[in-house]
């Protein structure tokens, strides 16, 4: 072998080895952008980086992974198409057009160049599989294209849509009479912990380890965890495992919280404000985001990001709102403070209007709950902000009723232009849905 080979055999050796290395540390390590085949989803661009969340080691994407996320919130809505409805030996036949018992005959992901709205990487007209012979149950449909079939309907989630919900709601006002969000009741919940009351705490209570610099100590006095016993180490002591006794932490995360607070926090983990912890990822930032934020924030996403750190009995403004414009820079976002919305609001921030009456950001977004848990009805917050987004008729029964009827609410949704301006004017889009369902009853 002479010195030319020995040369391009130790290069090629050389190239293998690093190559090698570099591709190992990069499928160890946390950034495995090397090995994405293309553009993520609106929905899971930020977990793109923990493959193992959606992948299997050998058999790709396994149905089960997308219901270990996906599944509460389809029982949840009963979903309009479930898997038993395709079990069903009647509709065998329909399976045969399209394999609906499977997330991703609908859903593939890294196809950004046939990816639609919903993150759905079928043709438009999909609903003809199965519904190519609509007309003759339905002759008002008569004519209208199968590439619009989404704009009435949802694939999932049609708990605001379905006929007799519709029948059941005709000829409301646009506005209901006094319209009041409903209270939080964690207070009355915590009432009945055989150890309340605790014992209001004062600042010479305060267990922080020596030399910890309490300078917050005065919010934490006046705030609601120190008046029901919540000492500094109930928060910031993170229990050693080795140990089983807990060590000063600075900066409390989620995990603290969620010792009180678990459904809430369960909400922002499934939700794009957390689901990158529930991965085990870094915080999400606005660096991150695909949509407009403002540029000199920088902002890492965690409980203390809109809820202020020891001011938690005083940050209803704060949290409801100014959290969320010093991050969000969409056209929708900047038109809030211009909204009818917003003057409610600030009325009753300024006392001028009855408690619950105001329509902040966290109204729509983040609304309140009844959840049945340990046989206890509890008003909750759901912190899983984009659950309603995603169509947005999803929010009609869960916020725009508690204000608004269901024709106004379904023509507000779908007018894209009203949307962007925070609902400045009524709609001037109409959707006949209500005078279809009315006109088949009647027959």
């Amino acid at each position: 072998m002479n010195i030319k080979q020995v040369i391009l055999w130790a290069s090629w050796i050389l190239v293998t080895l690093v190559l090698s290395v570099y591709l190992t540390t990069s499928l160890l390590g946390q950034d495995k952008s090397s090995f994405l085949p293309g553009e993520t989803t609106h929905g899971h661009y930020q977990i793109e980086m923990a493959c193992e969340a959606c992948h299997t080691t050998f058999d790709g994407v396994k149905q089960e992974t997308c219901l270990e996320c996906h599944a509460t919130e389809l029982e949840a809505a009963n979903d309009s198409h479930p898997e038993s409805k395709f079990l069903d030996p009647r509709n065998a036949d329909m399976l045969e057009q399209l394999d609906a018992l499977k997330c991703i005959t609908c859903h593939v992901e890294h196809r950004p160049g046939m990816t639609r709205k919903f993150g759905v990487t079928l043709p438009p007209d999909y609903c003809i599989y199965c519904h190519e012979n609509l007309v003759e149950d339905r002759p008002s449909h008569e004519g209208m294209p199968f590439n619009e079939c989404t704009d009435c309907h949802n694939y999932h989630d049609n708990t605001a849509l379905y006929e007799d919900f519709l029948v059941k709601n005709l000829h409301q006002a646009d506005t209901l009479g006094n319209p009041v969000t409903i209270g939080r009741n964690f207070r009355e919940i915590y009432r009945l912990d055989p150890k309340y009351p605790l014992k209001p705490l004062t600042m010479a209570d305060q267990d922080a380890p020596e030399g910890v610099d309490l300078k917050k100590g005065e919010d934490w006095i006046a705030s609601s965890h120190a008046n029901a016993g919540i000492n500094c180490m109930g928060c910031h002591g993170v229990e050693q495992p080795e140990t089983n006794t807990p060590v000063w932490v600075d900066k409390a995360d989620h995990r603290a919280c969620k010792t009180c607070h678990d459904l809430e926090v369960s909400g922002f983990l499934a939700g794009r404000h957390g689901m990158r912890l529930a991965e085990n990822l870094s915080p999400m930032t606005t660096d991150m985001a695909r949509q407009p934020m403002k540029k000199d924030v920088h902002k890492e996403l965690n409980c203390t990001s809109c809820h202020q750190d020891h001011q938690f009995n005083t940050d209803a403004r704060h949290a409801a709102v100014d959290a969320c414009l010093e991050c969000h820079a969409d056209d929708h976002s900047r038109a809030y403070k211009a909204s009818p919305h917003f003057r409610v609001w600030n009325e009753e921030m300024k006392g001028q209007a009855a408690k619950g009456s105001g329509i902040s950001c966290a109204t729509c977004h983040l609304p309140r709950e009844v959840i049945k848990q340990n046989g206890i009805e509890r008003t909750v917050v759901q912190h899983n902000q984009n659950l309603n987004l995603r169509p947005n008729q999803k929010m009609i029964r869960g916020v725009c009723m508690n204000c608004h009827g269901l024709g106004f609410s379904i023509d507000s949704l779908v007018d894209s232009e009203l949307v962007r301006n925070n609902f400045s004017e009524p709609p001037s889009v109409h959707i006949e849905s209500l005078e279809m369902a009315e006109k088949r009853i009647k027959k």
